[in-house]
């Protein structure tokens, strides 16, 4: 068992503190965190996995904090001079200055309002110093101020959606860059006939190119599933604040920070057109979810039958052959295992278990919000990044350099007791499937049992049973 890592404490013993308040009464807080009281709380509270929220979720957030700044400045509702600080420090979060104040745990209190006043008092703070104030001083409120028109309730499921907007893509290229790779394959081996297996038995004879043009396609379709449940995320319930209603909201608020928010992300959002949607439902993050953990179920599928054709290779199928990207045993020297197809199917296998968590939040929503929101950020943004990098890395350190053994392929093709199936126009499905028994109990082939015992002439028969005729329409 894994030793667990020990919680993060808000205020180490001995270490220099400050204190400050919320509305539950005062705290502690290490005196060089720019995060505060409720973030002090929160880290207490959760010491759950030391797992931290993605840096593109924090990314979003910033973003989130920007937009509405710039835009409750333009409104006369929050001075300029303070706005313009809190975008400095937002801009400062942006290029990385800050990663190490973003501490609350991913599991954490319903909807993410921890890890929403965890970047509401990082940015109130740093904002305050850039003013002349100090930490702590709430010269700029992390509520009243960095937090203006807005909740946790919209500004959590929009940073979610600002988050897998600029990811997401990551998969599609990769799923994309997979299919090309399995197209040029299936090009250039096109001219090789093997056995078809069905059932892990022999079937009729297939050419590799055909085969593998149909693992190009399941990638492409891949990529298209994911990238087809990408628009619905670009619909933001941003200016609902608690319930979708936009109270404490300027009327304009909501039209402006989606413009700005456009402008910020170069990417064509809007206003969802219903706020109560936007905020009730987890709908559309599951569906990119389900995207993925579909390209997850074909990527253990096809990476399953590289492993297969490629088991050997001197007692296994050695149809293909695998590159060496690093020893294969500690024991047995020599050896090369298909490392980059086994980790893929981890990488697949949890994909799929990320997504079965996310299906049951999206379902777990009570009214006007569903809480576990930050449960679901976690979950699809690790999604992302896995399968991103996991598609690239098996593209690109196996599939380009595996290669075909034409040999081994027409080994198998010729001796597939299979090649009976194109006798059955001539003789009949039954005479057929006695010649492939009376095959298989003697180790005769199939084409000199024809002749033998079926009425076909030599010619005749090497006419019907050749394995590329096979591999084309067509009877008799």
């Amino acid at each position: 068992m894994a030793t667990p890592r020990r919680p993060r404490k808000a205020a180490s013993r001995g270490a220099p503190t400050r204190v400050e308040r919320d509305t539950l009464g005062e705290v502690k807080v290490p005196a060089t965190a720019l995060w505060g009281a409720q973030t002090a709380r929160a880290v207490e509270n959760f010491p759950i996995s030391g797992l931290r929220e993605p840096r593109a979720l924090v990314d979003a957030m910033v973003r989130v904090k920007l937009a509405a700044a710039r835009v409750n400045a333009r409104l006369g509702l929050l001075p300029r001079g303070k706005a313009r600080a809190i975008e400095a420090a937002c801009r400062e979060v942006l290029a990385g200055r800050w990663d190490d104040q973003f501490v609350v745990d991913a599991y954490q209190a319903g909807a993410g309002t921890s890890f929403h006043m965890n970047v509401n008092e990082v940015l109130a703070n740093r904002a305050a110093e850039i003013l002349g104030g100090r930490r702590g001083d709430r010269s700029v409120d992390p509520n009243d101020d960095v937090n203006m028109a807005q909740s946790t309730n919209d500004v959590v499921p929009t940073a979610m959606r600002l988050a897998a907007l600029a990811t997401a893509p990551g998969v599609v290229e990769a799923l994309e860059g997979l299919a090309a790779t399995f197209a040029r394959k299936a090009r250039d081996w096109d001219g090789i006939v093997k056995s078809g297996r069905t059932h892990l038995m022999d079937a009729t004879p297939i050419r590799l190119g055909q085969e593998v043009s149909g693992w190009a396609v399941a990638m492409s379709a891949s990529a298209a599933r994911v990238n087809d449940a990408l628009p619905e995320l670009a619909a933001l319930g941003i200016g609902g604040t608690a319930v979708g209603t936009g109270v404490n909201a300027h009327p304009r608020f909501r039209e402006l920070v989606v413009k700005e928010l456009s402008r910020l992300c170069a990417a064509p959002l809007l206003a969802a057109p219903n706020p109560f949607y936007a905020m009730q439902s987890l709908a559309p993050f599951a569906s990119l979810s389900s995207a993925m953990r579909l390209a997850a179920l074909e990527l253990v599928r096809i990476g399953g039958d590289v492993r297969l054709l490629a088991s050997g290779p001197a007692t296994g199928l050695g149809e293909l052959r695998i590159p060496a990207v690093q020893p294969g045993s500690s024991i047995m020297p020599g050896k090369v295992n298909p490392s980059m197809a086994e980790m893929l199917a981890m990488v697949s296998h949890q994909v799929i278990g990320l997504d079965e968590a996310i299906a049951w939040a999206t379902a777990s929503g009570q009214l006007e919000l569903n809480v576990t929101m930050p449960l679901v950020a976690w979950n699809l943004l690790h999604q992302i990044e896995i399968l991103a990098n996991g598609v690239h890395a098996f593209d690109l350190r196996l599939e380009r350099g595996l290669e075909a053994d034409a040999g081994r392929g027409q080994f198998y093709a010729d001796r597939t007791v299979s090649l009976a199936t194109a006798l059955a126009p001539r003789i009949g499905y039954a005479a057929a499937a006695a010649i492939v028994k009376e095959s298989v109990r003697t180790g005769r082939s199939i084409a000199e049992l024809a002749v033998e015992g079926g009425g076909i002439t030599p010619r005749e028969a090497r006419k019907l049973l050749d394995p590329a005729r096979m591999t084309r329409p067509g009877r008799g």
